[in-house]
């Protein structure tokens, strides 16, 4: 919880408890299978740096008064690097994974989680759903306007998260290493991901990481390796490159319901009739019932948070120097999800 210069209390994304990344919890009943053994080999692909779509001078301006933490060097480096890892999730009945993780600039894929439960013929007997992804999309899928408004998106969630100053000056982004109350241990029950003795997984970073559920799996993707976030989830707040990877990998992440917010704003998602009749529509809104909706969505047009962050967005348009005239901005109509 944020408390900024006007007074006003803000509930960031460490308040989702366990609805954050709903599949990252794993089967309750079941145990952990370890599958360390290469799945396949693929063709590494390289991609261009990340700073030829971003400059240093453009990064400054656009958080000139962030905390010398976040720096433009451990963004563009945290971008470089996960956009060498894609991970394939396969989902078996309700809530059985198995993930398998490839690093492109050698080829190589390896299982990180398989649950225990993954060759049991009840779940065998289930339809797979599997979905690939590719973090070298980040903000690189689309045209130039498509990848800026996408990355205007990006930006005003993590400054809203983090921000600690003058309301509506939208300068005071990427101002918070991590939450302002340390002493909550943000603990869930988690087969897959349990917590370890004496860590506490409170928000951290970008966009404020909360849960050792979140934590274990944002580990698995981008470490390939769950015990490195689970063991020390300090990193977050210490190593700034790790802080930036664990905001593009909620960016790029699916939950069990809901798709990811590049998904959103690139287009890829399209509303079911479900969520056309919940009021889910394609736009920047729907990054912000993706980030808070059960706290800011669904409560009509006045709420602070959510005017916050369309305020930011279309602070970073104006900066990258593109429009959304079309713009689904507000999520004050759409439902959020249930879990």
């Amino acid at each position: 919880m944020k408390v900024f210069a006007s007074t006003v209390k803000f509930t960031t994304i460490t308040l989702l408890a366990t609805s954050l990344l709903g599949f990252s919890c794993g089967n309750s009943n079941a145990k952990k299978t370890t599958d360390s053994t290469a799945a396949t080999k693929t063709e590494a692909t390289p991609a261009p740096s990340f700073s030829k779509l971003l400059s240093e001078k453009e990064f400054n301006e656009l958080f000139p008064q962030r905390d010398k933490f976040y720096t433009y060097a451990a963004f563009i480096k945290a971008a470089d690097e996960l956009a060498k890892i894609k991970v394939q999730v396969t989902r078996r009945a309700v809530s059985v994974y198995q993930f398998i993780r490839t690093d492109k600039s050698t080829g190589k894929a390896t299982t990180v989680r398989q649950d225990a439960d993954w060759n049991e013929a009840w779940a065998k007997q289930k339809p797979d759903s599997t979905y690939m992804v590719d973090y070298g999309a980040f903000c690189t899928a689309g045209d130039a306007t498509t990848n800026k408004r996408e990355l205007a998106a990006f930006f005003a969630q993590i400054a809203h998260e983090t921000r600690h100053g003058q309301n509506e000056t939208y300068t005071d982004g990427l101002m918070l290493i991590h939450e302002a109350n340390t002493s909550l241990n943000y603990i869930s029950d988690n087969d897959e991901y349990p917590p370890v003795a004496g860590q506490k997984y409170y928000g951290r970073g970008p966009i404020q990481l909360s849960y050792n559920g979140n934590y274990g799996y944002a580990s698995d993707c981008i470490f390939g390796d769950k015990k490195i976030l689970l063991n020390n989830p300090g990193l977050v707040e210490t190593d700034p490159v790790v802080a930036f990877k664990t905001a593009i990998y909620f960016w790029m992440t699916p939950e069990t319901r809901k798709p990811s917010a590049h998904d959103v704003m690139t287009g890829k998602w399209q509303p079911s009739a479900t969520d056309k009749a919940k009021g889910r529509t394609p736009g920047f809104g729907m990054t912000i019932l993706i980030v808070n909706g059960e706290l800011e969505c669904n409560k009509g047009e006045n709420n602070y948070s959510m005017k916050d962050r369309i305020g930011f967005y279309q602070f970073f348009l104006k900066k990258l120097g593109v429009t959304d005239p079309n713009c689904a901005c507000s999520c004050g109509k759409m439902e959020p999800y249930k879990y």
